[in-house]
């Protein structure tokens, strides 16, 4: 039996007759690389939306390593686990590199809302904030103001702040959209040694990166799964081709 971390029955959301997913079922296995991928309007940041409960779902379960979190609250499913990034790079670009990883490392601390503090009084978390910068390669830009990083650095230090929160499952929505092909690289390859002892879920629209580093793709066609499997099954299957590479191409 397969050790499976998040697992969705039937997830389904409508906007005002809409239907933007309908009654996605996913098995998401443990240390697993799986993406969600299909072309533009398939309903794949809507699915991670539901997963995280930024939405609710309008029918469906939702479960995480076998507890059913449907109605739980966001703030709950990331303390629980699940942790995400987005598609726009969400950092602080007028703090450093380090100072960014400490945010997300602050929580240990118990004093994430405690302001009036020093400084300081967090520079205890800079040893794990310098080691988690060297596991995503941005050691040497520890001291840079964020805001000065290109582009596809800061999505490096974003994948540094989710690890800081120690997600057990993460969540990459579009890790490598608007990336010239030196940072897609630079990215995949980052994700891929990340995902070593982890298990990671992602949404991507470039069916290149998804062959490179995953063990399951789901592909996704206004909003239902259109198929599922590696690589070179869902490649290989004509409506995939006719679904997602026709639009590509």
């Amino acid at each position: 039996m397969a050790d499976v971390i998040l697992e969705t029955n039937k997830l389904t959301k409508v906007f005002k007759g809409f239907t933007a997913v309908s009654e996605v079922s996913l098995q998401v296995e443990r240390g697993h690389i799986h993406a969600l991928i299909g072309p533009n309007g398939a309903g794949k940041t809507t699915c991670f939306n539901l997963l995280t409960r930024f939405l609710a779902p309008t029918s469906g379960q939702i479960l995480f390593n076998g507890r059913d979190i449907t109605g739980a609250r966001p703030a709950r499913i990331a303390r629980m686990g699940i942790i995400r990034s987005f598609q726009i790079s969400a950092v602080f670009p007028h703090m450093t590199v380090l100072e960014n990883v400490r945010i997300g490392l602050q929580r240990q601390l118990g004093t994430s809302f405690h302001f009036w503090r020093s400084s300081r009084s967090l520079d205890r978390l800079n040893e794990r904030a310098l080691g988690l910068l060297a596991e995503v390669g941005l050691d040497s830009f520890a001291d840079s103001m964020t805001a000065d990083l290109p582009y596809g650095r800061k999505r490096a230090l974003e994948i540094a702040t989710t690890l800081a929160m120690e997600p057990e499952l993460m969540l990459l929505d579009e890790p490598t959209q608007g990336m010239g092909h030196e940072d897609v690289h630079r990215v995949t390859e980052l994700i891929k040694k990340v995902a070593a002892g982890r298990t990671i879920l992602m949404v991507e629209h470039n069916m290149n990166v998804a062959a490179g580093i995953c063990d399951r793709i789901s592909v996704l066609q206004r909003g239902a799964v259109l198929a599922e499997g590696s690589y070179a099954e869902v490649s290989r299957n004509p409506l995939v081709v006719e679904a997602y590479m026709g639009a590509q191409h």
